[in-house]
């Protein structure tokens, strides 16, 4: 019976490497693999990494130095003293100064107030009356052949059935111009000083039925230049006034405007 017993005692215990106790070690050394593996810690990031950072932040500063070393004050131009001011309608005043200050230097007091010009404010429909060539009733003085061109578009409507002639240098010699003025009757002329003055030395152009003399007094050109403003401009003006314009005013058979 005792060998029975102890027969089926060995038969029902565990067989294999799971019952021994080098098995029970193993499976003891594999959970002390585990936490090994759960604890290890977690590699501190190195100086390297953290470089990129720091490179950053020096860039960002050079940066800002360098952007308040290119910010510098914008100095003042002309231009943008005079887009502050506002156009002004010209008066006999502005052209009494200007004449005045520009002659002070040539002329004695006496002569300066015989500078006293009149200055006409309107413009009066004579040119039924007119019949002469060689002349116009009307001449309109500008600073450019541009803005002439630009003043004879929009006055379609004032000059009505009176003949228009340009008179600047633009694309038109002078013989072609004194052709013109001896071919027919012409009421209104528009162009520019230096031009009109060549046409009267030339004797194409004779200024004496002229009635009324306007000066393009307040247009701009992109600078904001009036033709006052232009020293070669107003050296042409002057000259004009000198060749018998300054004679018709005293007379009183020739009167300025300012447009």
């Amino acid at each position: 019976m005792a060998d029975d017993l102890g027969d089926e005692w060995w038969e029902n215990q565990p067989t294999g490497a799971d019952s021994s106790p080098e098995a029970s070690d193993g499976e003891g050394g594999g959970d002390t693999e585990v936490m090994q593996q759960e604890t290890v810690p977690v590699p501190v990031p190195s100086e390297e990494t953290k470089q990129p950072k720091e490179c950053f932040l020096i860039q960002s500063k050079e940066r800002k130095e360098n952007t308040t070393k290119t910010r510098k004050r914008k100095k003042k131009k002309i231009t943008d003293v005079l887009a502050k001011s506002e156009p002004k309608p010209g008066l006999p005043e502005d052209l009494q100064k200007l004449m005045k200050d520009y002659y002070s230097s040539r002329r004695s007091v006496i002569e300066l107030e015989e500078l006293n010009l009149p200055v006409c404010p309107k413009w009066v429909k004579l040119r039924k009356n007119h019949s002469e060539k060689k002349s116009v009733l009307m001449l309109i003085v500008c600073s450019s052949a541009t803005r002439a061109l630009e003043l004879i578009r929009s006055m379609t409507a004032f000059r009505g059935d009176s003949k228009v002639i340009k008179l600047f240098a633009k694309h038109i010699k002078v013989q072609e111009q004194v052709k013109l003025l001896e071919k027919r009757v012409v009421h209104l002329g528009v162009g520019t000083p230096g031009r009109i003055k060549e046409l009267v030395k030339q004797g194409g152009f004779n200024l004496n039925p002229l009635k009324f003399l306007v000066f393009d007094w307040n247009w701009r050109d992109q600078k904001l230049r009036r033709m006052m403003d232009i020293p070669e401009i107003r050296k042409e003006v002057f000259e004009l006034l000198e060749m018998g314009v300054l004679s018709l005013c005293k007379s009183e058979s020739l009167k300025l405007g300012l447009f």
